[in-house]
């Protein structure tokens, strides 16, 4: 081997160190990488890991549920029946839609999601929702009633099948996480419509 030279597989990379110095090239190489990262991240689909959740989650679950069942009737009750249908700014839901929206979507995620149906357990008059806080409050209850009833009776094993929810593959158990969250964000903006109206929300739960 003495004498001869032996071109290693690398030498392109080592060339392109030297006509550009090591400092530009290095940079060069980390936008290159970072693009590529990007173009990875674009293409795959986002799927989160499905690992078991002990059965003692579940009632972790329950209690966001009733939170969450709570903390929307907390503002039905607090807003004045003459509110229920102005908005907090333009291009938003007015009040009792809101309230709907977040009962709605319970209802709608777990019905076709977590149970697999083609269809809605309930299906009020929304004219009497809209505009009467015995019809919004009675949905709101109804579809927790419902929501929580499925997540009690709810088999461990169902609770660990993966599927796809919204682009993304997770297991059952965790798509009651994603509801809290959609519920507590829909909520958040409710606030709005109370400073509209001069008005302070109703006090946080815990107090």
């Amino acid at each position: 081997m003495q004498g001869r030279k032996v071109r290693m597989p690398w030498s392109p990379i080592v060339a392109g160190a030297r006509r550009l110095g090591c400092g530009a090239f290095l940079t060069a190489a980390l936008l290159l990488t970072s693009h590529v990262s990007r173009l990875t991240c674009q293409q795959a689909p986002p799927i989160r890991q499905a690992f078991a959740m002990p059965p003692e989650y579940r009632d972790i679950q329950v209690r966001a549920q009733e939170t969450q069942r709570n903390l929307l009737l907390s503002m039905v009750d607090s807003m004045p029946e003459r509110f229920y249908r102005l908005v907090a700014a333009p291009g938003q839901r007015d009040f009792a839609q809101q309230i709907h929206h977040a009962a709605n979507a319970n209802l709608y995620i777990v019905s076709h999601y977590i149970l697999g149906w083609d269809s809605l357990p309930l299906r009020p008059d929304t004219a009497v929702i809209f505009n009467s806080r015995e019809g919004l409050r009675g949905f709101v209850s109804q579809a927790y009633e419902f929501s929580l009833r499925t997540l009690r009776a709810q088999a461990d094993a169902d609770r660990q099948t993966t599927i796809w929810y919204f682009g993304q593959k997770m297991p059952k158990w965790m798509i009651w996480d994603e509801l809290n969250q959609h519920t507590i964000w829909t909520a958040g903006q409710i606030v709005a419509n109370f400073r509209a109206q001069g008005m302070p929300p109703p006090p946080f739960l815990y107090f």
